[in-house]
């Protein structure tokens, strides 16, 4: 059996690195930080923000309902704090539908 290389990830992300994963500004997560509670990452002795996995998947769900779906922030956060799970349960969808298509298309590339 082949050894496969586990996938390293870190304990925390910089405000910077965040910003960079979704290409948004990092005012823009200062100011989600504000609006929602389901963004609070630790800081440092310095005040510089560390964000865990689970801050980055919390991030993740408010940029797609916010960005992706066009929900407004008072939709947003009902959404988040109604029906959380059900929104969790969309992204992963939406993700394991993108890993589809790129593989299908990489397949059409051989052809």
């Amino acid at each position: 059996m082949p050894y496969k290389e586990k996938e390293t990830s870190k304990l925390y992300y910089t405000i910077g690195e965040v910003a960079d994963m979704f290409e948004v500004n990092t005012s823009l997560i200062r100011f989600w930080e504000k609006e929602f509670e389901l963004l609070k990452p630790k800081k440092s002795k310095k005040g510089n923000r560390l964000f865990t996995n689970e801050d980055v998947d919390n991030f993740k769900l408010i940029h797609h309902l916010v960005k992706e779906r066009g929900f407004t922030l008072n939709g947003a956060k009902d959404k988040l704090k109604k029906h959380k799970l059900e929104a969790k349960k969309e992204i992963e969808m939406i993700k394991s539908l993108e890993k589809v298509k790129k593989f299908l298309l990489s397949l059409k590339k051989e052809l």
